[in-house]
């Protein structure tokens, strides 16, 4: 298998590094020498962490009774599913700790800004692009590419892992440390996902901030905070979404610009996205299937292998098989009942020739292309092409012979 040097061999979708590895070996020892106490994932425990510093006001804020409850709903479910169903070792339930406490830290702190600025949730913004489809269907590519364009913007990767705006604004320096950590626990991460700290990216930290699963159903076997979340009306998640998206519109100075919206979850929670975003523009990105599910099994295989030690592939595979056909279900029967402008693409067509694409969209969205437009998108297709993600295709070729 061709592989950059940087990058080790994956010769399985659950391989681990040698830091992972030895993370969870140290944190094990950690606990069982008793230098520190291992921490308790029950929403208490967790809500004391997180809150702490912060007013109760904060939790509230501008937010209604039904957004409150909702989060709270949240914690209660996800904490007890993943205590009872994820069996975590050492390094997980260290990160489960870490996100979920994260998560409340980022509920009170942006509450309190909200309460001191209530406007900035107000904030006008132009009607958003939104990039729908599956992961591992060119998703980020498209929403590079558009976001690129002059005209339009992105958000970047620093502001979807921390939601609160600042000055000086130091989320690029923390962002870049973040994503070194992340990088040596799973060597593979560019392979699957080219990120970079301004880079732009998906809103999936916005999400994660109101405790959607998206991001942690990637990461732990969760099955009873899935289901119960599918059952579950998003609209919660989607308002405090909004809110956000307005407030990094005021804080970036971009409010004018139409912003290039892409997460895979989008296309589970259509309808309550697109309530808060009524005049939207849609591109659609579809992907043969086959490809499709291998794509996704090995990216989720890649981020849950070091966090448990009871993992089957062939259980990520039927939960992923399930997973991405609710997904189209759920995002067919949503566009069949959306009447504003949406626009369709292949992944093959995308990668045979990206340019006549473009254009193709541009013509259906009624959007202008300008040499400008031209310009900046060939700069970020060349900085595409020169990165490691073009190697996942050979790490998934090589998983058939075992």
């Amino acid at each position: 298998m061709a592989r950059s040097s940087t990058i080790p061999a994956r010769p399985h979708p659950l391989t681990r590094s040698k830091a992972a590895i030895r993370a969870d070996a140290a944190l094990g020892k950690i606990w069982e020498r008793g230098l520190t106490e291992k921490p308790p994932l029950e929403p208490e425990f967790l809500w004391a962490k997180g809150s702490k510093g912060y007013a109760p006001d904060d939790e509230r804020s501008v937010r209604s009774e039904e957004d409150v409850a909702d989060f709270r709903d949240r914690l209660e479910i996800l904490c007890q599913s993943v205590r009872e169903e994820a069996a975590l070792n050492s390094l997980g339930h260290t990160m489960a700790y870490g996100q979920i406490t994260s998560a409340i830290r980022k509920r009170h702190a942006l509450g309190k800004l909200w309460r001191e600025r209530p406007a900035l949730t107000e904030t006008p913004i132009a009607p958003p692009i939104i990039v729908i489809g599956q992961m591992r269907a060119g998703t980020t590519r498209m929403q590079r590419l558009l976001a690129a364009d002059p005209a339009h913007c992105g958000t970047r990767f620093c502001n979807s892992h921390d939601p609160l705006p600042r000055t000086p604004d130091t989320r690029p320096v923390a962002s870049r440390a973040f994503l070194k950590i992340a990088r040596s626990i799973n060597p593979w991460l560019d392979a699957l996902h080219p990120f970079g700290a301004t880079r732009t990216d998906e809103e999936i930290g916005w999400l994660a901030a109101a405790l959607s699963p998206c991001a942690i159903e990637a990461q732990w076997r969760i099955p009873s905070y899935v289901q119960w979340s599918e059952a579950r009306d998003p609209a919660p998640v989607y308002r405090e979404f909004a809110r956000i998206l307005r407030t990094d519109a005021a804080s970036m100075g971009n409010a004018e610009r139409p912003r290039v919206l892409k997460c895979p979850q989008y296309s589970e929670d259509l309808p309550a996205l697109l309530d808060q975003f009524p005049d939207a523009r849609l591109v659609v990105t579809h992907r043969d299937a086959s490809a499709l599910l291998a794509s996704s099994v090995s990216m989720v295989a890649s981020q849950m292998a070091p966090q448990s030690d009871d993992l089957a592939v062939q259980g990520i595979e039927t939960e992923w098989q399930r997973k991405l056909a609710l997904r189209e279900e759920r995002m067919t029967r949503a566009l069949s009942e959306f009447s504003g402008p949406v626009t369709h693409v292949q992944f093959d067509a995308l990668n045979a020739n990206w340019m006549n694409e473009i254009h193709r969209i541009y013509s259906q969205l009624r959007l202008e292309f300008t040499d400008k437009s031209k310009i900046a998108m060939q700069t970020e297709h060349a900085r595409s092409a020169t990165q490691k993600h073009s190697e996942h295709r050979s790490q998934i070729d090589g998983f058939s012979g075992n």
